[in-house]
C-alpha cells in the first residue's frame, strides 16, 4: 500500500490488516450499512496491473476475453486471462488512464498474472508492472452516490451506465454494474485523499469485506488462487457481462472460449446464492447435489461474503440441471443447503 495513502487511511481511524483495511472499527456497522447506507470503501485489497507502450493495446487483445478496443478512456470492460485450454487464470476490469491500460484485480493474483503475461511480451513494445502503489483508489457506493460524487467532479456521473468512465482533476471515475449504485475512483494519492475528506461528512467508512459483498451481489466473478483454472468464462456469467469478444479474433484459450459458445451446450453456470453455515464459505470450496453421484461434484463457490442479515452470500458455478431442478449443498452431500437468489 502506498506509504501516504496508508498514512491517511490510519489517520482516519481505519485498521489496517496487511494491504487492506478490515474495517474503520465498526465491523457490523459498516457491513449493515451496504444494503441502505452510503458507504466509502479503501479498495487497496485490490491489485494494478499497468500496460503501456505503442503496442499495448494489440498485445492485450492477444491475450484477453474482452474487445479490448472497445476499452477507451471513456470505457471499461471485465474479463479474463485464460490457459490455452481455456480455463479462467484471473479476471479483471480493464480501464484506460491517458495511453495506459489497467487491470484491477485482486491484490493476490497480481504478481501471477504478470508473470504469466510478461512471457508473451517477446518483441512487443509493451511494458507491464505492478502498479498497486501507484494509484490510491477507493469506492463509493449507494442511493446517493452519484449526487455525491457529482459535487466533486467538472463532469456529472448521473448519466454514466455500468462500465462507462471519466477523468476528473487526474482521478478516473469507473461506474460499476450491480442494484446498488456504485463507482470507482482511481488517482494519485493527494487527490483521492482530497476527493475522500470531501465525501466523508455524507458517508459511512467501510472495510474490504463491505465492497466484497457489493460485488458479490453485483455478480461480478473473481478468480482466486484456490479457483485459478477451475471455471470457463462462460461458467462465471462473463458473457452475459460482456467480458467476452466473441467477434474479437484469436487470444489465449479462445478455441476452448468458442467452441463453447458456438457448439457446445453449457452445463455449469454460476448463481447468487444464500447460504446458512457454520464456518466461514470459501472460494473453491465443492457442492454437491443429491441428484448426482455421491462422489461427484457439482460445482464450487466462485465467491463468498458474510451477509449482515446472517449467513453467507455465494457466488455458485454449479451444475445448470442441480441448480435449477434440484438442490446444492456445501461441503458434501449432507451439507447446509443453498438458497438460490
Amino acid at each position: 500500500m502506498n506509504t501516504v495513502w496508508r498514512a491517511f487511511l490510519e489517520r482516519a481511524g481505519a485498521v489496517l490488516a496487511a494491504d487492506r483495511v478490515a474495517d474503520f472499527g465498526r465491523a457490523e456497522t459498516e457491513l449493515r450499512a451496504v444494503l441502505s447506507d452510503d458507504i466509502g470503501c479503501d479498495l487497496s485489497h485490490l491489485g494494478l496491473i499497468a500496460v503501456c507502450g505503442p503496442d499495448s493495446e494489440t498485445f492485450l487483445q492477444g491475450q484477453l476475453t474482452c474487445d479490448v478496443r472497445q476499452v477507451t478512456p471513456e470505457h471499461s470492460l471485465i474479463g479474463a486471462y485464460c490457459s490455452p485450454k481455456g480455463r479462467a487464470l484471473a479476471s479483471f476490469r480493464l480501464f484506460r488512464r491517458g495511453d495506459d491500460f489497467y487491470l484491477e484485480l485482486p491484490r493476490l493474483m497480481v504478481e501471477p498474472t504478470l508473470a504469466r503475461l510478461r512471457k508473451y511480451v517477446l518483441r512487443a513494445k509493451t511494458a507491464l508492472e505492478d502498479a498497486s502503489d501507484a494509484l490510491a483508489r477507493i469506492g463509493v457506493a449507494g442511493p446517493d452516490a452519484a449526487r455525491l460524487l457529482a459535487a466533486q467532479t467538472t463532469d456529472s456521473v448521473t448519466g454514466m451506465a455500468a462500465g462507462d468512465a471519466l477523468a476528473s482533476n487526474d482521478v478516473t471515475v469507473i461506474c460499476l454494474p450491480g442494484p446498488i449504485p456504485r463507482y470507482e475512483l482511481h488517482g494519485p494519492a493527494p487527490e483521492i485523499e482530497t476527493a475522500w475528506r470531501a465525501l466523508a461528512p455524507n458517508f459511512t467508512p467501510a472495510g474490504a469485506e463491505a465492497w466484497r459483498l457489493l460485488e458479490l451481489l453485483a455478480g461480478t466473478p473473481t478468480v482466486y488462487p484456490e479457483t485459478v483454472e477451475a471455471f470457463v468464462p462462460q461458467m462465471l456469467n462473463l458473457q452475459l457481462l460482456d467480458g467476452i469478444g466473441f467477434q474479437k479474433g484469436c487470444y489465449t484459450g479462445q478455441e476452448v472460449v468458442a467452441r463453447t459458445h458456438y457448439l457446445g451446450k453449457l452445463k455449469r453456470r454460476m448463481y447468487l446464492a444464500r447460504v446458512d453455515s457454520p464456518t466461514p464459505p470459501r472460494p473453491g470450496d465443492p457442492l454437491f447435489s443429491p441428484q448426482t453421484d455421491a462422489s461427484q461434484s457439482a460445482g464450487r463457490l466462485a465467491d463468498a461474503c458474510r451477509h449482515p442479515d446472517g449467513g453467507y452470500a455465494v457466488l455458485a458455478v454449479a451444475l445448470i440441471e442441480c441448480a435449477e431442478q434440484g438442490a446444492l449443498r456445501l461441503g458434501d452431500a449432507s451439507g447446509p443447503e443453498l438458497r438460490l437468489e
